[in-house]
């Protein structure tokens, strides 16, 4: 982080968020409140009501209501926004789909919270995990500064006109939603330098009558798919691109893609996204303190999913473990299979052990990163599972 300014300020996370969105001046704000995105919305619509915001803030019936609206709204040329969590995102799991596929920019936040059932309100990443097949970019943020500027970011990487893919920036539920900490507010003037208006080349017109995304028959429905792949491909480029602008207006980088942390000699490796990321971090300075040679990986992007950049990143590393907030049901976690399927076709052949940690809200502690280590250590003797739940309590089993 730059030094302090007269923008920096102690504000909740959301607030930080808010005003990041304000920034980036979008014509509409359409959401549905649910905890713990409850704080962005509210604190947009007080800015709108303030006349701070010149945006058109609706409120709708449903998460589904929101992102639909939202269609029409960028299909006509508008910047559109939202922001949502857990059941909420599942319920717009249908129009998630259909606005990456009509290719419409839009950007939402993403207040990370587990998904029921059974109910529970605190943090895990499950619910946007487990839309990272439905084609919108995925930023992970690990504290609330990053959040912040990736929120801007993601704008100007999302309406590239190479580009014009959705974007999800994902923080903690509460853990950097409600958290309150210092943090340098966008200064108005650079956000609008940074990120121009929005100049959509293909939108709705009474003029020009067209539709959009209504009807692909097997003839064609194959090449709007690889379309869309290809964008996310080219992405990576861009992702880091913009992370350097904004390093050269703004002063602050958290590394494109990915940013790596003591990795240069790094025997043992861990991989992880969101705020967990800070925790692992005073882990590793402890480790390295004791001669260990641990080091960290944080993936900042999660889709598209930087295989290259990873492969490059760990090619050295005895042995890799990951920790992430999320399970797949059936197949271990969505990270540590995406990493295992990135290595396959290479010639690494380190071994890589996956943790589901954190599920509902439950801490993750220093403590309980060196008893990974110790475990990553064990699985270089092949003496450790591939996959385990960390902490699971088998006397409420």
């Amino acid at each position: 982080m730059s030094g302090k300014t007269a923008n920096m300020k102690v504000v909740e996370g959301s607030y930080a968020v808010a005003h990041a969105v304000m920034c980036c001046r979008p014509d509409v704000i359409s959401a549905y409140p649910i905890t713990p995105q409850t704080h962005i919305v509210e604190n947009l619509s007080q800015m709108v009501a303030d006349g701070e915001l010149n945006s058109k803030f609706l409120t709708v019936d449903s998460e589904f209501s929101a992102l639909s609206v939202l269609v029409g709204v960028c299909a006509a040329g508008g910047r559109g926004y939202s922001s949502t969590t857990s059941q909420g995102l599942a319920l717009m799991n249908e129009v998630l789909y259909n606005v990456s596929g009509m290719r419409l920019p839009i950007v939402m936040n993403v207040a990370n919270r587990a998904i029921g059932a059974p109910l529970n309100i605190w943090n895990d990443q499950q619910d946007s995990i487990g839309a990272r097949d439905v084609g919108w970019l995925q930023i992970y943020c690990e504290d609330v500064q990053e959040a912040v500027d990736a929120t801007l970011q993601a704008y100007k990487i999302a309406e590239d006109k190479e580009i014009r893919m959705p974007a999800m920036v994902c923080m903690d539920g509460f853990v950097l939603t409600h958290v309150y900490e210092p943090v340098e507010l966008l200064d108005k003037e650079k956000a609008r330098d940074f990120l121009p208006d929005f100049q959509p080349d293909n939108i709705l017109d009474p003029a020009h009558p067209k539709t959009f995304g209504a009807f692909a028959d097997p003839s064609a429905f194959t090449e709007f798919r690889y379309q869309q792949f290809e964008a996310q491909q080219k992405s990576m480029a861009k992702i880091e691109k913009v992370a350097r602008e904004f390093e050269e207006v703004f002063g602050r980088y958290y590394g494109g893609l990915l940013d790596g942390y003591y990795l240069d000699d790094a025997e043992i490796v861990i991989v992880s996204l969101g705020s967990v990321v800070g925790t692992i971090k005073d882990a590793v300075d402890a480790m390295r303190a004791e001669g260990k040679k641990v080091g960290l990986l944080k993936l900042r992007c999660y889709r598209p999913f930087p295989v290259q950049a990873l492969r490059k990143a760990l090619k050295e590393a005895s042995v890799i473990a990951v920790i992430e907030k999320d399970v797949t049901i059936g197949c271990e976690a969505g990270l540590v299979t995406d990493l295992k399927a990135s290595f396959y076709n290479s010639n690494i052949r380190t071994p890589i052990i996956g943790f589901a940690a954190g599920l509902g809200g439950r801490d993750i502690t220093i403590k309980d990163i060196r008893n990974i280590v110790a475990k990553a250590e064990a699985a270089r003797k092949g003496q450790q599972p591939e996959f385990e739940f960390l902490n699971l309590r088998t006397e409420i089993l």
